[in-house]
């Protein structure tokens, strides 16, 4: 067993065991890839403000999220197609958030449903969704989220029109994977990921598949995914899928302070500050670089939390200083969960969790709850003056 000490160690491990295409789909962004790489590379700019003589004794992480008690303030994202990346993904990655006691997110684009993830844990989770033009379908969703026991809807707002992925499209991204020359060749290369594959009957979109109307096998998925999203989608529409669901909100893909204003106008619980990982609109700022300027604008409103980027728990404690009351993981669990199943990603959270309690430390803090900007050393043109017109 190799020895774990950071991310990067199991993204390592990851990339071996993993098919090409899954690993590019996870590792990748939109057009150049600017704004996926400016992601992690903007938080290296951000400097901690070392102290020394305060009482270390006693140090928390707890916190609380949209009114929900959490072991720290990190949530896995919902990411698309985690079942591919290790069999049943979405169900192990779901058990190692509960027992480690942070939420996970279910995407309405995984390979398990809603409801075998919650045949399988024991814990609430959230469920995202994306703005979809069909009403009836999104009702049905929204129902099977209901009756699954489902804490808080994500309601993905920044994916109207998908961003233009190469690596996907050269590829031939699919679930399950198109059977090409080059595809098989790779795959016989990752033998341990075939047969787990092998013995799991969850292959497809199963939120997807058998529930949305005339979808009944990855062709038609493929139709209907082209036709699905509502390219139409404004605020009026965000606020009708808030009143179907009923419950805690948040609203994922906030980039602007104007968008901020309006999301906190509607009332939900939460925005998060969010790019879709750079896998949208490439050239647009890093989700930490808008950050502080949406806390200032709206914080007393609603809560804000940040998604993008993220690979430490310094990224975490750098986002949290800045004002932050949350955090989503993306990559950093899918590197654990490809590389090591269900106890890969418990391996993830336990970096993240001890490299933000030692630094926390190493900062003068004891609870998680006093991060602020006092922390942090922030260039004076961290945000950019940049120019709208």
């Amino acid at each position: 067993m190799p020895v774990i000490t950071e991310i990067e160690d199991l993204k390592r491990i990851y990339k071996r065991r993993v098919p090409k295409m899954f690993y590019d789909y996870a590792e990748s962004g939109s057009w150049t890839e600017q704004t996926f790489r400016e992601n992690s590379s903007d938080f290296d700019q951000i400097r901690l403000r070392q102290r020394i003589a305060v009482d270390m004794t006693n140090r928390t992480t707890a916190c609380t999220m949209i009114g929900q008690e959490y072991a720290m303030p990190v949530a896995l994202a919902p990411v698309g197609l985690t079942g591919m990346q290790s069999a049943d993904g979405e169900i192990k990655a779901a058990r190692a958030a509960a027992r480690f006691g942070v939420p996970f997110t279910l995407s309405t684009m995984s390979i398990c449903s809603i409801e075998d993830v919650a045949a399988w844990t024991d814990h609430p989770f959230w469920f995202q969704v994306y703005t979809l033009k069909d009403d009836d379908f999104m009702r049905r969703l929204i129902e099977r989220a209901r009756a699954a026991n489902c804490s808080a809807l994500v309601i993905t707002v920044d994916l109207q029109i998908m961003g233009q992925r190469h690596k996907d499209i050269k590829n031939g991204l699919s679930a399950p994977p198109k059977l090409t020359p080059s595809s098989i060749a790779n795959m016989m290369t990752k033998i341990p990921w075939g047969l787990e594959m092998l013995g799991t009957k969850r292959r497809f979109f199963g939120n997807i598949v058998g529930h949305a109307k005339g979808v009944t096998d990855p062709g038609s998925l493929s139709a209907w995914t082209a036709e699905a999203f509502d390219h139409s989608l404004d605020w009026k529409r965000i606020g009708k899928l808030c009143e179907m669901w009923g419950g805690k909100v948040i609203l994922k893909g906030i980039l602007d302070v104007e968008d901020a204003k309006k999301a906190a106008d509607l009332g939900v619980d939460a925005i998060i500050v969010s790019n879709h990982g750079g896998r949208q609109l490439d050239g647009a700022l890093s989700s930490i670089r808008m950050l502080r300027p949406i806390v200032d604008a709206v914080g007393d409103r609603v809560e804000v939390h940040l998604d993008s980027g993220i690979r430490s728990g310094q990224d975490v404690l750098k986002a949290l200083a800045m004002g932050a009351k949350g955090t989503m993981i993306g990559r950093a669990f899918v590197y654990g969960l490809g590389a090591m199943g269900e106890a890969g990603v418990t391996k993830a959270l336990e970096v993240i969790h001890k490299e933000l309690d030692l630094s926390m430390a190493l900062c003068g803090k004891r609870d998680v709850n006093d991060l602020d900007r006092s922390v942090l050393l922030i260039p004076e043109d961290f945000e950019g003056r940049w120019q709208a017109t």
